[in-house]
């Protein structure tokens, strides 16, 4: 049985021939930015979590790839739109596609991925494919009201963490949920296995996201991968911000509000002023007790499962190495 190296490869493997397909493809234009957006790398996590799902049930891993490259697939688009709402400058230490080419030829190939994804996922010809077919369009209207809940956040003053939690649940957690299903239906599990597995997704998907969130504000940008500071400069209300809110004094809020809408600072002084803020209020070790509290619960879901142990030790293992990830 594949071990998660060997899956990596058949993954990065399928995508290669894809993408030299896609690179070939016209109206060049329209193409270009696909292949950019997705040749950059990223950890492929979300297609090897729809391996490992069906590996926890099936013989067959291949049989799964379709699934996991339409995954992957629609994962870079939400992320290319994303960069373009965000005004990102950086994606995986490169040039974000909107400023590699332009921004209205990567909102229209952004669009064309996400039927790239489809089409990828109509590949499967499985007999779940319909139950497949709508698991992943609902993950797919969650995402967008994750995102718009995102955005209604900047124009909020307060967030509360609970609310946090809901959007990225929504925006983020959903997609590795989703991942990890279906690739256990394409593996031939029962519906409350697979019920089962997609909760571990979304407590893993949630622990994954308050890392990322932590590694914005307190990591290095050369391992991170983007712009340390992005989410302080957009007022984003990550977990950092909903629990220094929540557990601030009236003087420290006040400062903290003021830095967060205030135009007369320079981005760097706003950016050290508020984490020093943060390393006061002590939201980042309340960040990484929540982290371990989801991770916890994702295990606790994963040792769950009605399958032997070797086939869940790879994902469990992947689950420990994201948590403890750098970038």
């Amino acid at each position: 049985m594949a071990d998660l190296n060997q899956l990596q490869e058949m993954v990065e493997e399928a995508l290669r021939i894809r993408l030299a397909d896609w690179g070939k493809a016209e109206p060049a234009r329209l193409y270009q930015p696909v292949v950019y957006a997705l040749e950059g790398g990223g950890k492929r996590l979300r297609p090897l979590m729809v391996m490992l799902g069906y590996r926890l049930f099936g013989e067959r891993c291949e049989e799964a790839l379709p699934a996991a490259l339409a995954i992957e697939v629609f994962h870079n688009f939400t992320l290319l739109h994303d960069d373009i709402m965000d005004k990102a400058e950086l994606r995986r230490n490169r040039p974000t596609v909107h400023l590699r080419f332009s921004e209205n030829g990567a909102i229209l190939s952004g669009d064309v991925m996400a039927f790239l994804a489809y089409r990828l996922l109509l590949e499967t010809r499985h007999e779940r494919l319909p139950e497949i077919a709508e698991l992943f369009t609902q993950t797919a209207v969650e995402i967008c009201e994750g995102q718009q809940l995102d955005m209604d956040f900047e124009e909020r003053r307060e967030v509360t963490t609970p609310e946090y939690l809901e959007m990225i649940r929504l925006k983020t957690a959903v997609l590795l949920a989703c991942a990890l299903k279906t690739g256990a239906l394409l593996g031939g599990a029962s519906a409350p296995q697979a019920h089962l597995l997609y909760e571990a997704g979304i407590s893993l998907g949630l622990a994954f996201q308050l890392r990322d969130d932590l590694l914005d504000t307190f990591g290095e940008e050369q391992t991170f991968g983007k712009k340390i500071g992005g989410d302080i400069a957009a007022n984003k209300k990550t977990i950092l911000v909903t629990e220094a809110l929540r557990t601030a004094r009236a003087d420290q809020k006040k400062d903290l509000e003021n830095l967060m809408t205030g135009f007369s600072i320079s981005p760097e002084n706003k950016f050290r002023e508020v984490r020093a803020l943060f390393e006061i209020l002590g939201v980042r070790e309340t960040t990484l007790g929540l982290i371990d509290k989801y991770h916890a619960r994702a295990l606790e879901l994963l040792e769950a499962l009605d399958t032997p142990q070797e086939r869940k030790q790879p994902l469990i293992d992947l689950s420990h190495k994201l948590i403890l990830r750098k970038n």
